[in-house]
């Protein structure tokens, strides 16, 4: 039996409404975090063609600048999903870069898919998606 006297939370007072998403769809939040990972992983290409170019030459530090700004992007990004989604399903999510890392370093750097990355890809895509199902689980229960 509940104590009249206890603090209810925001959760009790209204069962429909998910105070970390503050009511956003969940599928919307996981587009929404997808999106931002794929501009954070556009901060490796970026880094990764500054390192190629004389140091302070201006190719680099318009490809360092890029980097700079995409991070600060990044970071406002991910304070706002945090914000909305459990801290755990949205660290779990990032490790979607690692894919996006395989496919830019094919589409863009011409580097050699090999299949211990695609293996590795599907490991943790499939770590992503089990550890997303387990944590919808909860969230309905």
């Amino acid at each position: 039996m509940r104590d009249p006297g206890m603090n209810t939370s925001v959760r009790d007072a209204d069962p429909g409404r998910d105070p970390v998403r503050n009511g956003t769809p969940r599928w919307k939040m996981l587009v929404c975090l997808q999106l931002l990972l794929l501009g954070y992983s556009l901060g490796s290409i970026c880094s990764k063609k500054a390192s190629g170019e004389a140091f302070l030459s201006p190719r680099f530090c318009l490809f360092y600048g890029l980097l700079i700004v995409i991070l600060m992007l990044y970071a406002v990004g991910w304070q706002q999903i945090i914000k909305r989604m459990p801290l755990t399903s949205a660290f779990a999510n990032r490790a979607v870069t690692v894919v996006w890392g395989i496919i830019w370093g094919r589409v863009i750097f011409h580097e050699t898919i090999t299949p211990g990355k695609i293996i590795g890809a599907l490991l943790v895509v499939a770590g992503v998606v089990l550890f997303a199902t387990s944590d919808a689980g909860r969230e309905t229960s």
